[in-house]
């Protein structure tokens, strides 16, 4: 057998190894950050979405990061509709909260099953901490134009993952009227244990108060279904 073919391939055998522990040693291919809420029902894993809802995305991450969402509760679930947290504490007193962020509801994504978008009051650009689940296929909650605050819309910022069957539990648990909410409290209250990013340490407890957070604007939220009659909520200043 000719001596210069069986050299190339002795050659070729460390090159071909270089190559595979190059390649497996290649910084994995960047994902979508995820974010886990730990509450008393269970675990909802959520993927977000930066390329289509940046600020959003920024402003939710920020307050997981500072462990914002720990001790906080779930404090609306109307089934065939919506669940709703992000503000109050066990108490249901609302925390104080960063700065409002602009709407991004015309960034083309739609409020279908399983989206997490931003809870907002009358003024489209009034979204802060709060968020909301959406149970069912909430089309008229999407953008339509930037007439009012009601052809605004919501911003959707990302999805539920795993972890449905936990939103439809909460969605399930009987209500009632209690602290400044006229209705729709579930009972018992749904409580976020903690709330971290996936790949990251756990946000310490946030301080009792900081002076560089403003605070935080009444309860915000989406008007209720057609056909429901609403029930007055206090200090609210949802459309």
């Amino acid at each position: 057998m000719p001596k210069l073919p069986i050299a190339a391939l002795l050659l070729a055998v460390p090159l071909l190894t270089m190559h595979a522990a190059s390649a497996a040693s290649a910084p994995p291919v960047a994902t979508d950050p995820q974010v886990v809420l730990h509450t008393s029902q269970g675990d909802i894993t959520l993927e977000l979405f930066p390329d289509k809802a940046p600020k959003s995305v920024a402003n939710f991450l920020q307050y997981a990061r500072e462990g914002f969402y720990s001790g906080t509760v779930l404090h609306r679930a109307i089934p065939g509709y919506l669940v709703q947290g992000g503000l109050y504490t066990r108490d249901l007193q609302p925390k104080r909260t960063h700065a409002a962020i602009p709407s991004e509801a015309d960034n083309g994504l739609s409020n279908m099953r399983g989206t997490i978008a931003v809870a907002r009051g009358a003024d489209p650009n009034s979204g802060t901490a709060q968020f909301f689940f959406n149970l069912v296929d909430n089309r008229r909650l999407d953008f339509v134009g930037s007439q009012s605050g009601l052809t605004w819309g919501y911003a959707v910022f990302g999805k539920v993952i795993k972890g449905m069957d936990v939103v439809d539990k909460i969605a399930a648990l009987p209500t009632r009227g209690q602290g400044p909410f006229a209705g729709d409290v579930p009972n018992p209250l749904v409580v976020i244990e903690g709330a971290n990013v996936v790949g990251e340490e756990a946000p310490a407890p946030p301080p009792a108060v900081s002076s560089s957070i403003a605070p935080a604007p009444a309860a915000s939220a989406p008007v209720k279904p057609a056909g429901k009659p609403a029930k007055k909520k206090k200090a609210s200043s949802a459309p």
